[in-house]
């Protein structure tokens, strides 16, 4: 009887490890299925998602506002440097490599900067630890927004060091870029916080300097598709 019991108790014990050694296998099997999806995905198919290179052709300018010279070939943005909020020189020779996003507001505005820069948050939180990626956000009231009252609106809105740069500089070369680098209708208000106006939107710049989208600023899901395109620009370069 005892070897019976013996022979038993040895089965169950070896039927307990085949059980937790399949119990193993179909798990470490369940974890390889996300692994296999996405090694299959990247040698197999192609990224289908196509992110538009803007005027390829040159840009435009029925109203003759802005000199493109003979260029009718791809538009980049022009050079530029103004000064950011800690009173530093920044511009086009620090975009090249990085993808930047601009927007262009200034902080005394009554409408729709406050969202702006309130969704330009939600942008520097999904790329916070991306150093390929960084924001400028452009003073269209240079006279009063100075590179301290700047900093104290950056801070108001959890402004990263680094990695969004508050900008202020000549006035006539910040309307003339915004209007014929980065093609978006700018008017000076003279002052009036009511009379400026500006787009609400975010542009998209790729490492070259090429624009690459527009997203309303405003709109929360235009914001997402802005983050969104942004990660697949990443992950081409």
């Amino acid at each position: 009887m005892v070897g019976v019991e013996s022979s038993t108790i040895f089965f169950v014990i070896i039927n307990m490890k085949m059980l937790r050694f399949i119990q193993i296998l179909v798990l470490v099997c369940v974890l390889m299925i996300p692994v296999l999806i996405i090694l299959f995905l990247r040698g197999f198919t192609s990224n289908e998602y196509d992110i538009p290179v803007l005027y390829e052709q040159g840009v435009e300018d029925p109203y003759q506002e802005c000199d493109y010279g003979e260029n009718t070939g791809q538009h980049f943005i022009p050079d530029f440097t103004f000064t950011d909020q800690y009173n530093r020189p920044v511009g086009r020779e620090d975009m090249q490599g990085k993808i930047t996003i601009v927007d262009f507001f200034f902080t005394s505005c009554p409408s729709i900067c406050p969202v702006m820069s309130s969704e330009m948050e939600r942008v520097q939180d999904a790329f916070r630890d991306e150093q390929e990626v960084q924001i400028f956000s452009i003073s269209i009231d240079p006279e009063y927004d100075s590179p301290e009252v700047l900093a104290a609106y950056a801070e108001r809105h959890l402004a990263e060091k680094d990695k969004w740069y508050f900008l202020t500089g000549n006035k006539d070369r910040i309307y003339d870029l915004a209007r014929c680098g980065f093609v978006l209708p700018t008017i000076d208000g003279e002052g009036v916080p009511e009379d400026f106006i500006h787009s609400d939107k975010f542009v998209l710049i790729d490492e070259l300097g090429r624009i690459r989208g527009y997203y309303s600023g405003t709109q929360r899901e235009g914001v997402d598709q802005l983050i969104l395109e942004t990660k697949i620009l990443l992950y081409d370069k």
